[in-house]
């Protein structure tokens, strides 16, 4: 199986190839850089694995939640080259992929919890819990925006970990949030080879979609812009 992955839902800027098992990837931090870096990544990593885009059997891509316009680049690039290509496409959630990627990282034990929080801005967190699963995160309630104040965890489990940025705002999360926390790594943010490696587990399992339902997910409703002070 041959799969593209893009992912562009934070300040990292990422593009990777599932090859039959194998995951190469292209990965820079970039905060403003999306859209010029994104595509030659895709043309790079098809160009040194000999791949023409006709090759590959899927895409795949980090649908949110993060930035809202870094998660409309992702979206609108993988669904261009879905339509083009006549490809189907398996969406993954951005929080999913960093817990994913702190099973490995942060050796998540079987049945292990994982809570993943992203910066939302405006004072608020996204938020979500996940149990290790063989290896994979499964989502445990919902994922949600809101203050630190009012994370929950949303299973019974015994050892939980924290990961992605929005572990920052620790010293704001309940008491009985925080206490039940082992470690924390506030490094990871999400990258397109955990999107890649999600997708084909997903894609097996029959979860891609037609380009139209290819579609961003945002969790809050609402864009707010605040205005700093000194801005105009």
């Amino acid at each position: 199986m041959k799969l593209l992955a893009l992912d562009t839902s934070s300040e990292g800027c990422s593009a990777a190839l599932f090859v039959d098992g194998d995951v190469i990837e292209k990965f820079e931090i970039a905060p403003r850089g999306h859209t010029r870096l994104l595509m030659p990544m895709v043309r790079e990593l098809l160009a040194e694995q000999g791949l023409r885009p006709n090759d590959l059997d899927a895409l795949a891509f980090a649908c949110g939640p993060g930035s809202f316009t870094g998660v409309r680049i992702a979206t609108g690039v993988i669904q261009g080259l879905a339509w083009g290509l006549s490809l189907p496409v398996v969406p993954v959630s951005s929080l999913e992929a960093v817990a994913f990627g702190a099973i490995e990282a942060m050796q998540v034990s079987e049945g292990g919890g994982i809570a993943v929080a992203f910066d939302a801005r405006m004072s608020e967190l996204y938020w979500g819990c996940f149990r290790n699963r063989s290896g994979l995160p499964e989502l445990q309630g919902e994922e949600r925006v809101c203050p630190p104040s009012n994370v929950v965890l949303e299973a019974d489990i015994t050892r939980w970990d924290g990961a992605g940025r929005g572990w920052a705002f620790r010293a704001d999360m309940p008491e009985e949030v925080s206490s039940k926390i082992n470690s924390v790594d506030e490094t990871l943010i999400p990258r397109a080879s955990w999107v890649a490696r999600l997708a084909a587990v997903k894609f097996d399992n029959g979860l891609a979609v037609p380009a139209e339902q290819a579609q961003p997910v945002y969790i809050r409703d609402e864009v707010a812009w605040k205005k700093l002070p000194g801005r105009s």
